[in-house]
């Protein structure tokens, strides 16, 4: 018997022990001794205090992360930008524009606004006339932007537009570094991501699908009466809606993937998980500085343009046609201040 009790009490400080070891508890036996290899692991410990912490946490970083400059703030940094980098940044737009007149015919567009200019002088007498006049006019070339006489012009325009997002892109990046650039090193070595910056492309291009699906059922709807009532029109107004919000949603961050697509050793799958993450819990305040941008560049051209259109008629397509070329430069140079805004925060 006395062998036996030993026995059975040996079975029960070995299942003591192993239990002891899950639990990362220490044991110390009858006798008062803590067996040597009783210790507590400390992966185990810190696998459960910090998600804790990292749940205190959440709330604060989500709230900080929300503060993100104004349009404002943002339209002032971009502008202080180009022009402390004027001769980098025109430079480039001048040879994009350069390459567009010879390769797309950026000038042959049908308007001729000499002739808009007489014709609407009968219409509109007076110094708010000449103002009206010449706004009328900036928005027929607005309208007329991108259609070209030529049927080969498309494909050049792209290729012209992707190899001078790149250079700017490239630009930037440098610039944000403090570095010294040629307007010849902005081509020349910006242009190695341009494969994974044109999957990021054919995805956004993908992501369009369902706002022009919307878009295009809706005028189909609407312009060949099938929705009658008002109810009718405001289900399929809903439905566009709908489809329009998910695009959006998705661009919102996408956008972001063609900065950093452009990063050395990234995959476009990378850079599109990189993107979404940026953007986390603050897709509203991002869509909301990203969609004020158009407006940005129409208003700023409508200053340049309207008061040229009524002086300096002449100049006029010369000036549209060299704002139309550098406001891909302006473009991008606010989405990169936004884009670096977001990784500060």
């Amino acid at each position: 018997m006395p062998g036996f009790a030993a026995w059975v009490l040996t079975l029960k400080l070995q299942y003591t022990y192993c239990m002891a070891k899950k639990t990362g508890k220490k044991v110390v036996n009858r006798s008062g001794k803590k067996p040597a290899s009783s210790t507590v692991s400390k992966s185990i410990d810190t696998a459960t205090i910090k998600p804790k912490q990292a749940n205190r946490t959440l709330p604060m970083r989500a709230k900080e992360a929300n503060k993100l400059p104004s349009v404002w703030q943002l339209t002032k940094t971009s502008t202080n930008v180009i022009r402390n980098n004027k001769k980098l940044l025109f430079g480039i737009t001048l040879v994009y524009g350069f390459l567009s007149l010879i390769l797309v015919q950026g000038l042959a567009s049908g308007t001729n606004v000499n002739s808009l200019e007489s014709q609407f002088s009968k219409v509109f007498s007076g110094s708010l006339g000449s103002l009206a006049s010449g706004a009328s006019i900036f928005v027929l070339l607005l309208g007329n932007f991108g259609h070209s006489t030529s049927a080969t012009a498309g494909p050049y325009e792209l290729f012209l537009g992707l190899i001078t997002s790149l250079a700017v892109i490239w630009a930037l990046r440098r610039l944000s570094a403090g570095q010294q650039l040629r307007i010849r090193d902005a081509f020349y070595k910006g242009m190695f991501p341009i494969i994974p910056f044109v999957l990021v492309l054919l995805v956004i291009g993908i992501q369009l699908l369902p706002l022009l699906f919307g878009a295009s059922i809706y005028s189909l709807v609407i312009s060949n009466g099938i929705a009658v009532h008002l109810i009718e029109k405001f289900l399929w107004a809903v439905l566009f809606a709908a489809l329009a919000t998910t695009t959006f949603y998705m661009l919102t961050s996408s956008l972001f993937a063609l900065y950093i697509v452009t990063l050395p050793d990234m995959t476009p799958v990378k850079a599109l998980r990189s993107a979404r993450d940026l953007v986390r819990g603050r897709r509203w305040p991002v869509f909301r500085k990203v969609v004020c941008l158009p407006f940005i560049l129409i208003i700023g051209a409508a200053v340049i343009m309207v008061p040229i259109i009524v002086i300096l008629t002449p100049l006029a397509q010369w000036v549209f046609f060299l704002l139309t070329m550098f406001a891909l430069v302006a473009v991008h140079t606010y989405m990169y201040t936004l884009y670096a805004e977001l990784l500060d925060e």
